[in-house]
């Protein structure tokens, strides 16, 4: 779609995708996720508008989350939700289209080290949580 025609339709799949990020960051922090980051795809990547990463205390509590998370998105969205990696919850994939989910357990997201491969994290962490 060309640009000029884009500016003139409503902008509801970037309301649609801030809405999503929203009840998944609200989500996880209703659920007592740990180190929660969130990074912003738009314009740097088409798999989607937001990359969120958190961490779970132990697999049962990544298994819970992501399960937990999953069915929120189901009943406010009707987004079906992608989920790959639950049976063993050392790292759960949500994939949500707009929004897509890595939750870990602690020492699993430190040897994969998302944040760092975005180029997210370490210059951000010394500008503290907004």
């Amino acid at each position: 779609m060309p640009a000029s025609s884009a500016a003139t339709l409503p902008n509801t799949d970037a309301h649609r995708a801030e809405d999503l990020h929203q009840l998944i960051l609200q989500s996880l922090d209703d659920d007592q996720a740990q180190e929660v980051t969130s990074i912003p795809l738009a314009g740097k990547s088409s798999i989607g508008d937001y990359m969120v990463i958190a961490s779970g205390r132990s697999t049962r509590h990544v298994a819970s989350i992501a399960e937990k998370l999953a069915e929120r998105m189901k009943a406010e969205f009707g987004i079906p939700t992608r989920i790959e990696g639950l049976p063993t919850a050392d790292w759960v994939l949500l994939d949500a289209g707009d929004v897509i989910v890595h939750l870990f357990r602690p020492e699993v997201r430190s040897f994969y080290n998302l944040e760092r491969m975005w180029g997210f994290g370490e210059q951000d962490e010394a500008a503290g949580d907004s």
